[in-house]
C-alpha cells in the first residue's frame, strides 16, 4: 500500500511557516503518516530532497568559497519523530494495533515471532524500545525511524562484522544499502561512523559497486532542482554523499545520493578526500 505523508507539529520541529497558498486535496486519512509532507505541497523546505540526476559542473572552489560553512539546520530537524498513523496521534492511543511498514524487520530484531502482524505483546516490546531510544510518539508502531535506530545500534560495535565491505590498506567509504548505514574504514578499522543514511529509491537507486570520490563541493546547490546539498562529495555522476535539511528516515529514498544529517556530513567531509574509494552493496528495504 502506498504510504502518504502528512504534516504534524511543524512548529515543534522548528520548520518555518509555509506561505499562503491553495490547499491541496486532503489525503485519504487511512493512509496518512506523520510527520512529513503530503505530495504536491510546495513548502520552502523539503523532507524528500530531489538529488541531482546528472553530474555537476566540476571546478576548483576558491579558498574564500570553501571558508564559508553551510548554514546550520534548525533545532529539531533530526529529532527521532516516528511516522505513525495520523488518527492514532489524534486519538493519543497508548499502543498501536496496526502493523507498521517495518513490522517483520522490527519483530526479527526484537526476537519476537516474525509474522508481520501486530499483537499486544509486539506493541509493548516495540514501545519499550522506542521509550528507551527517545523515539516519539512511542506507541509501538514499527516505522522507519524505529527500524533505522535498530540498524544503527546493530552496526555500532563492528559495522563490517559480515565482511561485506572490502578491506584495503587505503580508506574505503562503505555504503550498506541493506541496513541504511555508512562508515569509512582504513584496513579493518572504522575511522568514521557508522551513521544512519538514506540511499536512492526504487526508480533512482544508489549505484552499487566501486566508485571514486571525484569532486567535493562544501556549499553545493543542485543546478537541476535549486536544492542545497551541503558538504557534497560526488562519487558517481550526480550521486554524492551530502547533508539534507530534513529527516533522513523516510519510507522512500533519495533520488540516488547518500543523504546524511548535517553533523555527520560535516564530519565525513573532514575524513574523505578526492580520490578516496567508495563501495556500495545491498538493497534498500522497500525498493
Amino acid at each position: 500500500m502506498a504510504l502518504v505523508l502528512a504534516v504534524v507539529s511543524l512548529l515543534s520541529l522548528g520548520a518555518p511557516a509555509a506561505p499562503a497558498r491553495a490547499a491541496p486535496a486532503p489525503p485519504d486519512p487511512q493512509t496518512q503518516l506523520v510527520p512529513g509532507v503530503p505530495p504536491g505541497v510546495d513548502l520552502p523546505w523539503q523532507i524528500d530532497t530531489p538529488d541531482q540526476v546528472l553530474a555537476p559542473t566540476v571546478y576548483e572552489p576558491s579558498a574564500a568559497e570553501d571558508a564559508v560553512e553551510p548554514r546550520d539546520a534548525v533545532e529539531g530537524t533530526y529529532a527521532l519523530v516516528e511516522y505513525v498513523p495520523l488518527e492514532e496521534v489524534a486519538l493519543r492511543v497508548a499502543c498501536s494495533k496496526r502493523a507498521g511498514p517495518y513490522q517483520r524487520a522490527v519483530e526479527r530484531w526484537l526476537k519476537l515471532k516474525v509474522d508481520g502482524k501486530q499483537s499486544a505483546a509486539d506493541c509493548r516490546a516495540v514501545r519499550a524500545f522506542q521509550v528507551k531510544e527517545k523515539i516519539i510518539p512511542a506507541i509501538g508502531f514499527a516505522g522507519p525511524v524505529t527500524w533505522a535506530r535498530m540498524q544503527l545500534i546493530s552496526a555500532k560495535k563492528n559495522p563490517n562484522a559480515k565482511k561485506k565491505c572490502p578491506v584495503r590498506a587505503y580508506r574505503v567509504a562503505c555504503v550498506d544499502l541493506d541496513r541504511q548505514v555508512t562508515w569509512v574504514q582504513k584496513g579493518a578499522k572504522a575511522v568514521f561512523g557508522p551513521v544512519s543514511m538514506r540511499s536512492g529509491r526504487a526508480a533512482h537507486p544508489t549505484r552499487k559497486g566501486w566508485h571514486t570520490v571525484y569532486w567535493r563541493h562544501k556549499n553545493h546547490v543542485s543546478t537541476l532542482y535549486n536544492t542545497p546539498m551541503p558538504y557534497a562529495q560526488f562519487f558517481d555522476g550526480g550521486q554524492a554523499f551530502h547533508a539534507v535539511y530534513g529527516t533522513i528516515h523516510t519510507t522512500i529514498g533519495s533520488q540516488g545520493c547518500v543523504n546524511l544529517t548535517l553533523g555527520d556530513a560535516r564530519k565525513l567531509w573532514g575524513v574523505l578526500k578526492k580520490g578516496d574509494r567508495v563501495y556500495v552493496w545491498g538493497h534498500r528495504p522497500g525498493t
